[in-house]
């Protein structure tokens, strides 16, 4: 019987990192790994490139073209959907499941978990209220599976997860969940989720002095989840999505179009929404890549001109320039929008800070209409904001409804950015795999669309 396989998707994590600070890492370099690039596919984000890993696909094929894209039929612009079925396509773990009828698949924190083809999964899913508030929570099959695991190793550590207390505790937690989730399920195939550098990467840029010891920390925790896992003898491929770069600049694509009319609001109680079905034109940003809407396509040729002139921005791809990439989709915008190495795009519409929506000084990361890493800072205008957060948590502990509005509208504050294809693929993705694999299939170079079939070839090794 194939030794069961561990795919750890290590968020952000690039061949250049290897060295003083990956001790675990090099530890399996030794025992007969192998490290190299990994060249993804644009958009290089996160739902994209887990849809292009795991089915083998372009995203022209899958139809994952961004975190989130404008669903035509319903006017609005949704991130962070959780549904499997939006993954056109099969997945390696419906081939492998269809091929061997007893085979087991365990997906961990990996996106579109909800109603996949798997065995055992665990993803975060808090309870929205009908008072406006939520419970934080996870969603795991079977049910009651991610209870049982808390009660060994505690309650997920959601405010690790995402937002301005991002950090290691969430990629430990996952970790130590899939080896308690390993004993009790024994997968043939689990797949594990670990975001941390994903967070400080952003938050710093890889220039910063501290992401050292960042990229030690999640090499400790990789450590021990290989000790966790060593009585089982398992292989492992070790990826990551993409590769975070240093930036500087930010580019207010949807204030660029507003200013030239093209983009509608609808204002109440001085806070303005963008409104999709009336705008003739809009963004949906998403890092380092933004996709833009034409309600009126007469203005493609405009659009596409202003913003090829518009600082920050490398390439503006049309409808035909999106196929040669892949990247062409019902999904997919009339423009593409690739920003320069040292840029990224913000989601901002409002020209008038007064006039933004509540839901942007806050952690929202569904309400908004795009990606917004600055959801990882407090306001530095907050004098004591320790204070600040107990005091809107005391509200709400008495009954009260409150409102966390404690992050700034500031994106300067950003400095690290992913999304396209990074000009030194050693900053960029990474590929660790057995090296008796590198050695059977005898290829030089991996495209991101390769894992499926290298998940594939390590399952059926003794085949």
């Amino acid at each position: 019987m194939t030794a069961p396989l561990i795919v750890l998707n290590v968020v952000a994590l690039s061949p250049y990192m290897l060295g003083e600070h990956t001790p675990n890492l090099n530890k399996l370099l030794k025992q007969g790994y192998a490290a190299q690039p990994l060249h993804v596919q644009f958009p290089a984000v996160t739902t994209t490139s887990q849809a292009c890993m795991l089915t083998g696909k372009q995203p022209s094929e899958h139809g994952i073209v961004g975190n989130g894209w404008y669903f035509k039929d319903l006017a609005e612009v949704m991130f962070w959907k959780q549904a499997n079925q939006l993954v056109q396509g099969d997945k390696v773990y419906d081939q492998l499941k269809a091929e061997q009828p007893n085979f087991k698949v365990s997906k961990l924190f990996w996106w579109y978990n909800m109603y996949a083809n798997v065995d055992a999964s665990i993803t975060p899913r808090p309870h929205y209220l009908a008072d406006g508030g939520k419970i934080f929570d996870c969603y795991s099959t079977p049910t009651g599976l991610h209870q049982q695991i808390e009660n060994n190793i505690g309650t997920f550590p959601f405010f690790n997860f995402w937002g301005p207390k991002a950090g290691i505790g969430a990629s430990r937690w996952i970790a130590q969940a899939a080896v308690e989730e390993f004993k009790l399920n024994k997968p043939n195939l689990q797949l594990v989720y670990l975001p941390h550098l994903d967070y400080c990467l952003q938050k710093l840029g890889p220039n910063h002095p501290d992401i050292s010891k960042e990229i030690a920390a999640i090499d400790q925790v990789i450590g021990e989840l290989m000790a966790g896992l060593a009585e089982f003898n398992p292989n492992y491929l070790i990826v990551s999505e993409y590769g975070i770069t240093q930036v500087d600049k930010v580019v207010h694509i949807n204030r660029l179009l507003r200013k030239q009319g093209w983009i509608k609001v609808r204002e109440t109680a001085g806070q303005e929404n963008l409104d999709c079905g009336a705008s003739q034109v809009f963004a949906v940003s998403d890092h380092q890549c933004a996709h833009v809407y034409l309600n009126d396509k007469s203005l493609l040729a405009e659009v596409k001109s202003l913003l090829e002139q518009a600082h920050g921005i490398e390439q503006v791809l049309d409808k035909r320039q999106q196929t040669e990439m892949g990247l062409a989709h019902e999904r997919s915008g009339d423009l593409v929008v690739i920003s320069q190495a040292n840029a990224w795009f913000s989601y901002y519409f409002w020209l008038d800070d007064n006039k933004a929506p509540d839901y942007a000084r806050t952690v929202d990361i569904h309400r908004k209409p795009g990606y917004d890493p600055v959801e990882m800072y407090i306001d530095p205008k907050i004098r004591f904001p320790l204070f600040a957060v107990a005091k809107r948590i005391l509200k709400k502990k008495l009954g009260f409804r409150m409102l966390m509005d404690v992050i700034p509208l500031d994106a300067s504050l950003v400095n690290g950015s992913h999304g396209r294809i990074t000009d030194d693929a050693n900053q960029g993705a990474i590929l660790i795999m057995p090296e008796w694999l590198q050695q059977k299939i005898g290829q030089q170079q991996y495209q991101i669309t390769d894992v499926n079939q290298l998940i594939k070839q390590v399952l059926t090794a003794n085949d």
